[in-house]
Parts: C-alpha cells; structure tokens; sequence
C-alpha cells in the first residue's frame, strides 16, 4: 500500500474524530447553561416567594435583627413601664421586663396547689438580710452565711478544739488511778443505760462522719479521691446521714429521761466550776454520780443543742407533719442546723476524748458498767459517799448481783 495513502487515511479519522468531539463538548456546555439558567431562576423564584411570604401573612418564625427593628424604642417616655409583650413589639427578643419581674420576687402561675407550693411560680426569692449576710435574694443570703460563716468558722472551731484535746493530752496523758484497785465492783450502768447510751452515740458518730465530709470533704477528700468517687461517697454518707437522724433523735429522749434523775443541778457543782473539775491542779473535786461538767454537757449539749439539731434536722428531711417546705424555711433550717451541730460536735469531743483515752477505767465503765471501788472514790467520792451509806444500792440490775462481787459497805 502506497504510505501516503495511509497517512491521508489516519489524517482523515483524526479529523472526524475531533469534529465528533468538540460536537459533542458544545452539547454538554449548552445544556448546563440551560440547567444553570433553570436554577437561578428557581432559586430567584424562591426568594421571591419567601420575600413575599411574611406579606402575605404565611405562618413560621421570622427571623428579625434587634438592631435594626425601633432601634430607638427607648427613648419613648413609657419604655420602662413595658411589659413583655408590649416590648416585643418594638424589640422582638428583648424580653427584659420579664426577666425584671424575675428578680423583683413577682411570683407567675403555677398549676401546682398554693397550700402544697405556695411558692412554686416564684423564681427568685425576695431580699432578706440573714445574720451574717448582705441585704440581698434569700438564696444569695442563704450562700453568704453558709460559705462565709458556717464552713469557714465551724471548721476552725472543730480543729481548734480538736488541737486543744490534743496538747492536754500531751501535756497531762491519761488520768490514772492514785490508790490500788480493790477488786470490788460498783455497777454504775445498767444494760438499759448502756444501750440508750451506744445507740445514741454510734447514731451521732455516723451523723458527724457525714456531715463533716458532707460539709468540709470536697476540699480535703474530692481533691485525692476524684470527682466520681467523691460523688458516689457524698451519696451514700447523705442517705446515711437521713436514716440515722431518726435513730439519733429517739436515742436522745432515752438517754434524757434515762439519766435525768442524776443530772440535777446541787450545791456541790459550783466547787466543782470553781476548781475546774481539778483537771489542772490534779487534786479530785468530789462530786456525785456526776460531776458539774458532765451535767453542763447533759443540760446544754443533750438536751440544748439536742433538740436544736433533731428539730432542725427533721425539718430538712421533711419529716415534720403540716408544715409547708419553702425555701426560705429549708434554708433557716439549714442554718440553725448548721451552727448547732458544730457546736455539739466541738461539745462532744471533749466528752468523747473524757470517756476513752482520758481517764483511766472510764470507757470500760460504760463498755462494761462497772467500776472499781478505787475509782469511784477518787472520781465521785460523793456518790461512793451515797454507796457505802446505803443510800444507793452498788448492785442496781437483778443480773449484776449473780455475777459480781458486791461493793463492801464497811467504811
């Protein structure tokens, strides 16, 4: 075959095949200008549909810029005196006269009973001025004397007095018997005594635990633990703290009435005021069955400060029948309860370290209910005064007499 033959040939199909293509390269291009075309228009359509939508009076939010809406709405003389929907008008979203009423204590409408929530259309409580607040909402004032008061001085007060222990013991160590133990026993708790006695005192010792992480944790014991397990302790120590309120608080009427007929005030307490129980000079003050300080602790911490923190306490779990929980009672409640507590606690410490680790026999006493001879000479020589004369039987509990030596009566 002649060359130049083919190579007009392969010319001739480069050709055709160019023609075809740039053919079709033209279609395509007219056809999306004629798709761009169609939607512009559709999209030109649709503006303009939405444009006269809101004039037609079509349903929908709008969307407006506050800026540019009666931007100087607030010149007019009655702005102030807007209410919300007279504002929305003028400033769409402004909703300021509504938030006003808020904080000004206006209560709004709640389908809840009055007599159940007399307060639950109420947001914001109105101003008070509790001890130790500025004058300002009842939930504010209520945050100022817990956190700037409470927390703050109660936690002083506990280590101050916990430091106190301490160095007394350093200083003094544990009150030891001066005479030899005699072998005879004086029983100086019943069974009944004892048991009002520890399940009042394992019901406040779960009390003071709770509340003391409850109150002081996050900031010694959230910050080794965690959050997550900070959470699931302060829950499980609240619940605890909520059931064993109840406990607390039948366990005290026990223990008042149990002990009250040797808790009377006499003569003999004011010697024992004056020589400060002999805890400094080292010489016993005698007393009876007991001393001036236990009966302060009985008077002004079981009985005073008992009735403050049970009364306040069921109040905050809600366990007072007819009376109406508002705010502002829960946070009276709160507060009351709080210095209560505090002050008990410190009270009861001192009470505490008396009966273990500070006098020699005194803890097996109420573990036990007895005592030595040796020991209630020296520490209530007046009521082993009452023992020996008759006045007073050693032996008060029909089981103690088949398993313990009777006291001698001799002088």
């Amino acid at each position: 075959m002649n060359p130049f033959s083919v190579m007009n040939q392969i010319k001739t199909h480069v050709f055709m095949g160019a023609l075809i293509f740039g053919a079709a390269l033209s279609v395509s291009a007219q056809t999306a200008a004629t798709s761009a075309t169609t939607a512009a228009a559709t999209v030109a359509e649709s503006k303009t549909t939405a444009t006269e939508a809101p004039k037609a009076g079509a349903l929908g939010v709008q969307s407006a810029n506050i800026f540019s809406i009666a931007p100087d709405a607030n010149t007019d003389a009655k702005y102030a005196d807007q209410n919300n929907g007279e504002r929305g008008k003028v400033q769409p979203g402004n909703n300021a006269p509504m938030w006003r009423q808020v904080g000004a204590g206006v209560t709004g409408y709640s389908s809840l009973p009055a007599s159940e929530a007399p307060e639950a259309g109420n947001l914001i409580q109105p101003f008070v001025q509790y001890p130790g607040s500025k004058l300002t909402t009842a939930g504010e004032a209520w945050r100022q004397v817990r956190n700037n008061w409470i927390i703050p001085y109660g936690g002083s007060l506990l280590l101050i007095a916990g430091l106190a222990i301490a160095l007394f013991y350093y200083g003094k160590g544990t009150m030891k018997l001066h005479g030899t133990e005699t072998g005879r026993k004086i029983e100086r708790f019943t069974p009944l005594e004892r048991a009002a006695h520890w399940s009042n005192a394992i019901a406040f010792v779960c009390l003071a635990i709770s509340g003391l992480v409850m109150a002081w944790g996050k900031f010694f014991i959230q910050p080794i633990i965690g959050n997550t397990l900070f959470g699931w302790l302060s829950y499980a120590l609240k619940n605890l703290h909520n059931f064993a309120g109840p406990l607390f608080a039948v366990s005290l009427i026990i223990v008042f009435v149990t002990f009250l007929k040797d808790n009377w005030p006499s003569k003999e307490d004011i010697t024992w005021i004056l020589k400060g129980g002999g805890m400094l000079s080292g010489q016993e003050v005698p007393s009876h069955r007991f001393n001036a300080g236990e009966k302060v602790v009985f008077w002004f911490g079981v009985l005073g400060l008992g009735v403050i923190v049970v009364a306040s306490g069921l109040v905050l779990d809600k366990l007072i029948p007819g009376l109406v929980y508002e705010r502002s009672t829960m946070q009276i409640a709160n507060m009351i309860h709080g210095v209560a507590t505090v002050l008990m606690m410190a009270m009861f410490m001192g009470h505490i370290y008396m009966g273990t680790i500070g006098m020699q026999g005194a803890y097996s006493a109420m573990r036990e209910g007895y005592v030595d001879e040796t020991w209630a000479k020296e520490h209530h020589e007046l009521w082993y005064n009452d023992i020996k004369a008759g006045k007073i039987p050693a032996q008060r509990s029909p089981e103690a007499a088949n398993h313990v030596a009777p006291a001698s009566t001799s002088a």
